[in-house]
């Protein structure tokens, strides 16, 4: 399974500290990571197809501030696409009015062919990528029907739709960056966890980055959105949840034809 880390403040705060815990659980994760960091609807990134502990840029990256309000990070176990930079997370794609999109997924789609259309278009071969075109594509149609982008409400009930649909039968673990707000999803229990660090600033986690009793779970089932480290909206609650049947089962059918 991948890990996902971000962050969601008010202000900007060193994150050196977080960064190096969560890349530090790249020994089981070494397909690759990724970090990006926002500044409006501008993103800079950085990533490597390689254990994120076996990085000299990283570690030499690490070794000076990152100072930032809103990012995102992830490292990588592939289930689908090989180790290779354009599989890396996060992904970039931009809609028809210019807007900046940033997603992170730690999951797995099983079943969802209308994400197939996407993958001679694509730069990599992972679904995860395939998700982020699948999303701009029907935001783009939408956007179209009403000739003008769509605001933050009605793009946060857009996402919490096409989620949804997604999510019956997969792992849609998300982070997701729109210029605007961070975008928080998972349906996999107990695979993504929050610190609330003070009422604006916001840690998210695959995992508890420390052994304190400051991380606690996020809100389960439920798309979230967060503004300048708090909550502004939260989703319907969905009824799908993911589960694995067969103990390590999504790392048994990988796609072997890639590595």
């Amino acid at each position: 399974m991948c890990e996902l880390f971000g962050i969601n403040s008010d202000k900007k705060i060193s994150i050196n500290d977080y960064l190096r815990t969560f890349f530090s659980h790249s020994e089981q994760h070494d397909y690759g990571w990724g970090l990006a960091c926002f500044y409006g609807n501008s993103v800079s990134l950085e990533k490597e197809a390689l254990k994120a502990n076996s990085s000299h840029y990283l570690r030499q990256r690490l070794q000076h501030p990152i100072v930032i309000d809103n990012a995102i990070a992830h490292i990588r176990l592939a289930t689908v696409g090989n180790m290779a930079y354009e599989n890396c997370h996060p992904f970039i794609k931009h809609d028809k009015y210019g807007r900046c999109w940033t997603l992170a997924h730690n999951g797995t789609i099983f079943d969802f062919p209308m994400l197939d259309r996407y993958k001679e278009h694509q730069e990599g071969k992972t679904d995860s990528e395939r998700i982020l075109f699948y999303i701009i594509d029907c935001l783009n149609t939408a956007q179209e029907l009403v000739q003008r982008p769509l605001n933050f409400e009605e793009r946060f009930d857009f996402i919490d739709g096409l989620l949804e649909a997604l999510s019956p039968g997969n792992k849609i673990n998300l982070l997701i960056w729109d210029g605007e707000a961070m975008y928080v999803h998972y349906n996999y229990a107990n695979t993504l966890y929050v610190n609330d660090i003070n009422d604006q600033t916001k840690i998210f986690s695959t995992q508890p980055l420390s052994d304190d009793d400051t991380w606690h779970e996020v809100e389960f089932l439920r798309l979230l959105a967060y503004k300048n480290g708090q909550l502004v909206m939260r989703g319907a609650h969905q009824t799908t949840e993911y589960s694995n049947p067969v103990k390590n089962w999504e790392y048994q059918n990988i796609d072997y034809s890639y590595l």
